[in-house]
């Protein structure tokens, strides 16, 4: 079931998010017994997006109750996606969206962590990165053309030659002193990010391609993956047993959920 503001949605309900692509989202881990970690932050995060995509106020328990009635009957753990847009909004004038609504999806949920993944780098910077929004195209292009060469997703590299993060998700690495490295880049603030800083020592630095094949491991993290070994970039391979992989990995687990 998915639904829009509680209700169930229709086809002309979604057409005007086909058609122009427009709004923002977050995506939650929903445990077994219910609980999400890093609720609060998903819940910060779509109001302070409201604020820059749409220039209105968004009230979090609001959504979460949207969220709790959209999964009711849903078998756990899974993955459900909440999505702001206005059905108002057109190409010609989207100023005029001002009123945005609540769309909310479940999908299943994946083993934690997934198989190690094989990155391919690109040039590639996403528009306002700072925003979890809705427009996909270049990210999920990058990927296709990286899984096409045989890698499972891509490595994003901005034009200055620094790493930033991957399609979906924040890269991270371990130095050989065993310190956590995030690049200091034009990013998505991620939830298990700042989750996962939190229960580590880690620093920001800028991160050339160079520097991140010489690294001691690379990892990925976000709310559907938590912490995923990087088995290489590029033709540089990476071990995916890495102690301090081993330990955030138990960190991430070990941090409790919210209720909703």
């Amino acid at each position: 079931m998915v639904t829009l503001d509680g209700k169930p949605v229709s086809a002309d309900d979604l057409l005007p998010l086909a058609l122009t692509n427009t709004g923002h989202f977050t995506s939650m881990r929903v445990s077994a017994d219910g609980s999400i970690r890093g609720l609060t932050l998903h819940m910060e995060r779509l109001v302070r997006d409201c604020k820059i995509v749409w220039g209105a106020e968004l009230d979090p328990e609001r959504v979460r109750g949207y969220v709790r009635q959209g999964l009711e009957g849903q078998s756990r753990p899974c993955v459900v996606r909440v999505t702001i847009y206005d059905p108002k909004v057109g190409m010609g004038c989207p100023a005029d969206a001002d009123d945005p609504h609540v769309l909310v999806s479940v999908r299943s949920a994946g083993a934690l962590p997934p198989e190690p993944l094989r990155a391919q780098s690109v040039v590639y910077e996403r528009d306002l990165p700072e925003v979890k929004h809705v427009g996909l195209f270049g990210a999920l292009r990058a990927r296709g053309a990286a899984q096409r060469a045989g890698f499972g997703d891509a490595l994003f590299v901005g034009r200055d030659g620094f790493v930033s993060e991957g399609g979906t998700w924040n890269v991270a690495f371990i130095n050989q002193e065993g310190t956590v490295v995030w690049p200091d880049a034009p990013v998505l603030p991620g939830v298990t990010m700042a989750l996962l800083q939190q229960h580590a020592e880690h620093r920001v630095a800028t991160v050339t391609l160079e520097q991140a094949k010489g690294m001691a491991a690379a990892f990925a993290t976000n709310t559907s993956i938590g912490v995923r070994p990087l088995s290489a970039i590029d033709d540089v391979e990476f071990p995916v047993d890495h102690p301090v992989l081993r330990q955030l990995q138990e960190a991430y687990l070990s941090i409790p959920g919210e209720t909703l």
